[in-house]
């Protein structure tokens, strides 16, 4: 299991980074998958998604300063991957920090380090599109 975070302070204020954000949009923005299907379980919000060769299905849950989500199911590319993010007041703006933690599910040494390179940069690129539409 690896450990990766990033975090932008942008211009626009929580409320209206929160608006701009949904569990499609985090997805879509991320850039690695599409959106294939949105279902409702309760309170939580279960996103069908995938690209060449992989479908994943990820379980958000709407927080009062963001969302925390995860791959549910055996589908996904990772063994384990969950995500906390959060919005925040900072100065002007708002201050958005994407932890995530993940596991490849490979015997092969580097590969939980792969997967967290990866992630990092899924999530660099939901960062750049947050600070551009605030």
């Amino acid at each position: 299991m690896r450990d990766v975070e990033r975090t932008r302070r942008v211009g626009g204020t929580p409320a209206e980074v929160l608006r701009l954000l949904s569990p499609t949009t985090v997805v879509d923005w991320e850039g690695s998958f599409d959106v294939f299907d949105v279902d409702a379980d309760g309170d939580d919000t279960v996103v069908t998604a995938g690209g060449t060769g992989v479908k994943l299905r990820l379980r958000f849950v709407e927080l009062d300063d963001g969302y925390r989500y995860e791959q549910v199911g055996d589908g996904g590319p990772f063994e384990e991957m969950t995500t906390r993010l959060r919005v925040a007041a900072e100065d002007e703006g708002a201050r958005v920090t994407a932890a995530s933690s993940v596991a490849f599910g490979s015997p092969v040494p580097l590969a939980d380090r792969v997967a967290a390179w990866k992630r990092g940069g899924e999530l660099d690129r939901l960062l750049d599109r947050i600070d551009a539409e605030t």
